[in-house]
């Protein structure tokens, strides 16, 4: 591979454990404008690399374009880490399958792709170099769940990894009009800053902030305004009174500065602890997710300064909207590290003057049957029964295709060990349900795959299925793509005992795989997860082969709404298509066999839906059970082959 050095540092790692893996980290660079390298995620993550002090990787910039002027790097990147320029094309076959940022392990059969995941892998190495750096792990927040749900699944996550960098880099392009237009994710960001926090021990802490602010003779929104007025971090150095701080900030710094944290204190009083839940103040946002500085700050920082730089600069008369945003970006500087790491990556914070807050814009009133009002329906009538009838008046009737070959099974006993899900610790019973999953899913793979194929497991957990597949077609290309680390290092560890060449792992969320590929598996993909599959191999004109799981997640998405089908979508509305998937999830052997049998019609009658929805794109689609029907509740195939 040949690379140009950039920066180089020939200084020994100190404090590096002697047998962490070598790592690649891959970064995209289209082009620099004062002082912020885009795409903005390189920027991100080159940032919380300076933060982390980490050394690990070995970074390479991918040039987007034949024409990136790489002259002006040396004023925005970090003296401390050495990074290299190389093309697209010189990058590991794996990677080019992914979304950058990525970070593959050599041999170059592990790749984590996506901002968020090779983020938090970031964090966790920085952590594993240098275990006596505890605050980095911190970054992880509590249950290390920072960043970690997908951003199909979590609107926090969206915002932070895709909408916010993306809109930034938009408002930067458009900023050489007279007027920019404010994004809209920036609007969200400032409103999310205004609602309560809610963490794990948040009646104990209001109750706290109720002592205070009895002890200081305020009402709840008097002590709101006054933590506003706090906004600079300088008011909470060590010879302040504390008494004088927010609640919110003692809590939020005292686990920065590893003092007593003031929950801890004294036992509260016989009035507070008798006061009811709505007696008590909420809490206020310190930093992004609440009270605790964690890698969502460090992801939003390079992102928010770049938008203040060009609002200071052009539409200053406009920073009043944004006081909480102001006051978080001032209160995020203040973080021991972070202006270090901004200093080293170019970054010049501004000085932004104290901007006022009133108490009616801090917690908006939020109906919680807002969203039941956007999908009402007064035709509606509850249960599954008059939604299924409807259906059967439409000629829309539970159908099952009937199984190719139900008697077939691969003889697991002639396998090796590692091959069969028994490896997965898990019990007899249940091991041997999987395989009767496996034997359906693989039986229709093998029967469809051609010499040179490539297959994707998605959603693929420890492997049970890309593994068998792998094994029993060593001329194709099997990639198992999972979110969860730990499930994919126990699949790679299974691969690694037989032996087998022909597979890659993709710690990524699926939308960030962008490779082709003929034949798509997913084995109790959850909720809309099936979906993502579907849609992702129709777009890539693949076949597959899913087995849906938890109906009940079912709901409509950035992506999807249901039903998908037109012709499901001419006969129900959201709200009893969501009834039939509610249902659908009714199929657990303990429940009464009528109950079940309407589960299992119900899951037929979704999964209808998904195949209608395929066809109406080109495909032949087939709804099957798996056999026997008893290996799982969640017994339905779909199966869809391009026409």
């Amino acid at each position: 591979m040949a690379k140009v050095t950039v920066i180089q540092c020939k200084k020994k790692m100190k404090g590096i454990k002697k047998n962490l893996t070598e790592e690649y980290l891959y970064l995209d660079f289209s082009h620099q404008i004062e002082g912020c390298i885009f795409p903005l995620h390189t920027s991100v993550t080159l940032f919380l690399l300076s933060y982390c002090d980490c050394k690990i990787f070995k970074v390479c910039l991918v040039l987007t374009g034949e024409n990136a002027d790489t002259s002006l790097l040396k004023n925005v990147l970090s003296q401390h880490v050495e990074i290299q320029i190389i093309s697209r094309q010189e990058l590991p076959l794996i990677v080019q399958n992914c979304c950058l940022p990525a970070v593959v392990e050599s041999p170059d059969s592990f790749c984590r792709a996506g901002l968020a995941v090779v983020l938090r892998h970031i964090v966790q190495r920085a952590y594993d170099a240098e275990p006596s750096k505890k605050g980095i792990l911190e970054l992880l927040g509590f249950k290390k769940t920072c960043l970690k749900a997908c951003a199909e699944v979590s609107q926090w996550t969206r915002l932070c990894e895709l909408t916010i960098p993306l809109s930034i880099e938009n408002f930067l392009k458009e900023s050489c009009d007279q007027h920019p237009a404010i994004p809209t994710e920036i609007l969200k960001l400032e409103k999310k800053l205004s609602e309560p926090v809610r963490v794990h021990n948040d009646d104990k802490l209001r109750r706290q902030k109720l002592k205070q602010q009895k002890a200081a003779g305020v009402g709840p929104t008097l002590a709101q305004e006054k933590l506003k007025s706090q906004a600079h971090i300088q008011e909470t150095s060590e010879d302040q009174d504390p008494s004088s701080q927010s609640l919110e900030l003692q809590v939020a710094f005292s686990k920065l500065t590893v003092q007593e944290h003031p929950a801890a204190l004294n036992r509260e009083p016989a009035h507070i602890r008798r006061a009811g839940a709505c007696a008590l103040p909420p809490l206020e946002h310190v930093f992004a997710e609440g009270l605790y500085f964690t890698l969502a700050d460090l992801v939003l920082l390079p992102c928010v300064h770049h938008f203040l730089v060009v609002i200071c600069k052009k539409l200053s008369e406009r920073l009043v909207e944004f006081p909480l945003l102001a006051a978080w970006y001032q209160r995020v500087q203040e973080v021991p590290g972070v202006k270090t790491a901004a200093s080293r990556c170019g970054i010049q914070f501004l000085h932004l003057p104290e901007l006022p807050t009133t108490s009616s814009e801090q917690h908006p009133k939020f109906s919680e049957a807002a969203g039941a009002e956007e999908h009402s329906d007064p035709s509606f009538i509850g249960g599954p029964r008059p939604t299924m009838t409807k259906l059967m008046e439409k000629g829309i009737e539970v159908m099952f295709s009937p199984h190719p070959c139900p008697a077939w099974t691969l003889d697991w006993n002639r396998l090796p060990a590692a091959v069969s899900p028994k490896e997965g610790k898990m019990s007899s019973d249940r091991a041997l349900r999987k395989q009767q999953q496996l034997n359906n899913l693989v039986y229709v793979v093998t029967h469809q795959a051609r010499p040179g194929d490539r297959i994707v497991d998605f959603c693929s957990g420890g492997g049970h299925v890309g593994i068998v597949l792998a094994h029993m077609l060593p001329s194709c290309q099997v990639t198992l793509i999972e979110n969860k680390e730990l499930s994919l290092i126990r699949a790679k560890k299974r691969s690694d005992e037989l032996g087998l060449s022909n597979i890659w792992f993709i710690q990524a969320n699926m939308e960030y795989f962008t490779g082709m590929f003929n034949i798509g598996v997913a084995l109790h993909a959850c909720g809309v997860a099936t979906d993502m599959v579907i849609e992702h191999c129709i777009k890539t004109r693949a076949s597959f082969v899913t087995c849906p799981c938890c109906y009940g997640f079912v709901q409509n998405t950035s992506k999807f709404s249901f039903p998908k089908s037109e012709q499901f979508k001419k006969t129900l509305s959201y709200k009893e298509h969501m009834i039939l998937c509610r249902f659908a999830d009714q199929t657990a052997v303990q429940l009464p066999p009528q109950r079940r049998l309407i589960g299992k019609q119900c899951m037929c009658l979704v999964d209808l839906d998904r195949a209608r929805a395929a066809e109406e794109r080109g495909y032949s689609v087939q709804v099957i059970s798996m056999e026997p029907e008893s290996c799982s509740p969640k017994n339905n195939m779909i199966v869809g082959v391009p026409i």
